[in-house]
């Protein structure tokens, strides 16, 4: 069933994506973004279908409009992102969570928040199910996005129990892809930028420290079905359960570019997880969704990607 579908972050990595393929389905999509983050770049082709319309504004401001569904995907998410004004970050989660909470209550549509695996922090269980409550530092440099997400699961959760609201939480894991920021800052895109100039791969800790890595596709298909799941809500783990340590994905990415760039060791970050890897029977079971693209197949894709934007 096509409609109308609010985007919130919707100039963003995987908005933009997301934004695409709605628009391929036959949606009108409104994307609203205020590019703190959010490239306009990634939506410029979007910009000239009529089904398309973009609201350059903050999540935080109200709105009032007249939709079906919403994707509420609105907040930075890399640590160097989240991290450059964790009061921003904090509010972002917590005020825009509330303030697009409220339009899905007025307009009566049905909502999805975009939560994310760092609602588990440094976790002691591996793979992570839904049922962890995780291991999060509430006072740490990380706290502004990890504990911003928590609550906006639980305002999403109270909205459903106390007023009706129709949602869905999903837990994003690691995605990677084209349309990544260049200065994201996260692994994969970190290692493909210095690869591709010639620089130093540089490895947090020993590189032993591992992480689960999605395409964006994959992931885009997974936010589609679970919002037109009629009988579950989540939260559910979206995520590519191909568990690789970070050293390892440092030497494919520099076998893959060619590069003879060394691979330079630093410190740690503070409450950086050492682990990280979905359990997604759930999103198996409940949705029939499970990735298809391999890691060597995605990073093919991304790698020429950057080429050209390196």
């Amino acid at each position: 069933m096509t409609g109308r579908v609010l985007v919130t972050g919707g100039a963003g990595f995987i908005g933009s994506h997301l934004c695409n393929r709605l628009l391929d389905e036959g949606n009108e999509v409104v994307c609203l973004d205020n590019f703190y983050t959010g490239d306009e770049g990634n939506i410029d082709r979007l910009k000239r279908n009529p089904r398309f319309k973009l609201i350059a504004q903050d999540v935080r401001e109200p709105i009032d409009l007249g939709v079906n569904e919403i994707y509420h995907l609105a907040c930075p998410a890399s640590p160097v992102h989240y991290q450059r004004d964790r009061v921003v970050t904090t509010l972002t989660n917590v005020v825009g969570t509330d303030t697009v909470l409220k339009l899905a209550e007025q307009a009566g549509a049905r909502i999805l928040l975009a939560s994310t695996s760092e609602v588990y922090g440094d976790p002691l269980v591996s793979p992570q199910p839904e049922s962890y409550w995780g291991n999060v530092n509430p006072n740490g440099l990380r706290s502004c996005y990890d504990e911003g997400k928590r609550t906006a699961e639980s305002l999403a959760v109270s909205y459903r129990e106390q007023r009706g609201v129709d949602i869905r939480i999903v837990r994003i894991f690691n995605t990677y892809g084209p349309r990544m920021d260049v200065q994201d800052g996260r692994a994969v895109s970190n290692f493909i930028v210095q690869a591709l100039s010639g620089k130093p791969l540089t490895v947090y800790g020993d590189g032993s420290q591992t992480r689960s890595f999605c395409y964006v596709s994959d992931m885009v298909e997974g936010l589609i079905r679970l919002m037109a799941s009629t009988g579950y809500t989540g939260p559910v783990n979206l995520g590519n359960p191909d568990e690789r340590s970070i050293i390892e994905i440092a030497r494919l990415v520099a076998e893959m570019t060619g590069s003879g760039s060394p691979i330079v060791f630093v410190g740690l970050p503070p409450d950086d997880p050492k682990v990280r890897r979905p359990d997604i029977a759930k999103a198996r079971a409940e949705l029939g969704w499970e990735p298809t693209v391999s890691l060597e197949e995605g990073l093919r894709q991304t790698i020429a990607y950057f080429k050209t934007k390196v």
